[in-house]
């Protein structure tokens, strides 16, 4: 599923699916996205579905629209594009152009740099200030490996199909599920401490067992 990512100074404020062929975003009431921000026009930009294809279109807004850094007017969106209007921006996100890194995918073979050393996390490149996480599979082939999420989206799946996706925002990461039909049995569904989850996104908590086709990990920060 296509969504738009919505954040304020870094941290994420929304994830707005795109499920109609067009939304529009602007400070006025009517908009599909209502951006409460002076530097946003009333009517700012539209979010445009065509076939396969998603634009983003300026309306002519007084500030202009920003995407990657750069001012556009019609111009395609693709998978990890950054637009901004006024001080916020989105972040496009599209599971169907998404590769996995091949260590997130349960009972797929581990590259050793995507592992995190627990004994040496200290040295971890993260940026200061804003926290990493990891998960710890617990059961299963894979027992003790460790995972690091490290990219502002860390998706996870088995046997090839994506089931789950896990944000990075500055201060907090959150799961949410990645809508498949290729899932056989409904326990084949992600769950969180038990529970099987949704598209909406959920905060997740050191401790918190995510579960996979019968695979727990563990989720915790690095401290």
């Amino acid at each position: 599923m296509s969504k738009l990512i919505l954040t304020l100074d870094g941290a994420v404020i929304r994830e707005y699916p795109i499920e109609k062929d067009s939304l529009s975003i602007g400070r006025k009431h009517g908009n599909d996205i209502q951006l409460n921000d002076l530097t946003v026009s009333g009517r700012h930009a539209l979010i445009i579905s065509m076939g396969k294809h998603i634009y983003v279109d300026d309306l002519g807004s007084t500030n202009g629209t920003l995407m990657n850094g750069a001012r556009v007017t019609k111009t395609l969106i693709k998978h990890g594009d950054v637009i901004q209007t006024g001080n916020y921006q989105f972040t496009f996100y599209d599971d169907t152009e998404t590769e996995y890194e091949p260590t997130m995918f349960i009972q797929a073979e581990i590259e050793e740099t995507q592992l995190i050393n627990i004994k040496n996390k200290a040295d971890s490149t993260t940026v200061k200030g804003e926290p990493l996480a990891g998960v710890k599979i617990i059961n299963g082939p894979l027992a003790n490996k460790t995972l690091e999420l490290r990219k502002p989206f860390n998706t996870i799946g088995f046997n090839g199909i994506k089931t789950a996706m896990i944000s990075r925002a500055t201060d907090h990461y959150t799961i949410s599920a990645l809508k498949s039909y290729k899932l056989r049995r409904t326990s084949d569904a992600p769950m969180l401490n038990g529970k099987v989850i949704s598209t909406e996104s959920i905060r997740l908590k050191e401790k918190d067992i995510i579960e996979l086709a019968g695979t727990k990990m563990e989720f915790f920060y690095l401290h």
